[in-house]
């Protein structure tokens, strides 16, 4: 510890860097913000976090985030028999900025990863597999990101569903080798879903 460090100074640094994305100079910048403000606007941030923390969890039916008891997609009666199978729930919203993709979502939280120790039975597939079998399911489109691991799952997934008579497809390779959902933009995505090839 440096000479002139404040100890909850260094603690909300340390927390704020354990962030996605935000190295050590972002997080001391963060907590200065934080520390320079008005005591109602740490509070208030706290309570937010609480409060989302307390409230949101995983839609029990494709495992994105909700506040309420089935997300917003899955409660909806419009939408067609196809199940977008992405990564993360901030895939989702990648995906449904779009506005052309009518289907509903399948959120996996991860994909097959044998170096981190990440295998088929610790991400969301069980579930996957009783919603094509019980919601007559037509397509089954694999948007994991195009990087090793995401074309492992989508290869894993399309052996699991071709068994079951339904269509398996991936999103076209308009979405860069080793890039991320997240990242793409709206055009690519959209060209990316509309293009996508059986597998």
């Amino acid at each position: 510890m440096a000479y002139n460090s404040i100890e909850s100074m260094d603690v909300l640094v340390n927390e704020l860097s354990k962030l996605p994305g935000v190295g050590k100079k972002t997080a001391q910048r963060y907590a200065y913000f934080i520390i320079s403000n008005d005591k109602s606007y740490a509070e208030s941030l706290s309570n937010a976090i609480k409060e989302a923390k307390e409230n949101i969890h995983e839609c029990p039916r494709c495992g994105n985030f909700t506040d309420t008891e089935e997300c917003a997609i899955c409660s909806r009666t419009d939408r067609e028999p196809i199940v977008c199978v992405v990564k993360e729930p901030k895939d989702v919203m990648a995906i449904d900025r779009i506005n052309n993709f009518k289907g509903t979502y399948h959120v996996l939280h991860g994909v097959i990863n044998p170096i981190e120790g990440k295998g088929p039975n610790d991400i969301n597939l069980a579930s996957l597999l009783r919603r094509v079998n019980e919601e007559h399911i037509k397509e089954v489109i694999v948007a994991t990101n195009p990087d090793v691991e995401g074309e492992a799952t989508a290869i894993y997934i399309s052996n699991l569903l071709k068994p079951l008579g339904v269509t398996v497809t991936r999103i076209a390779q308009g979405i860069s080798i080793g890039s991320e959902l997240e990242f793409a933009d709206a055009m690519t995505l959209s060209k990316a879903i509309d293009s996508r090839r059986p597998m």
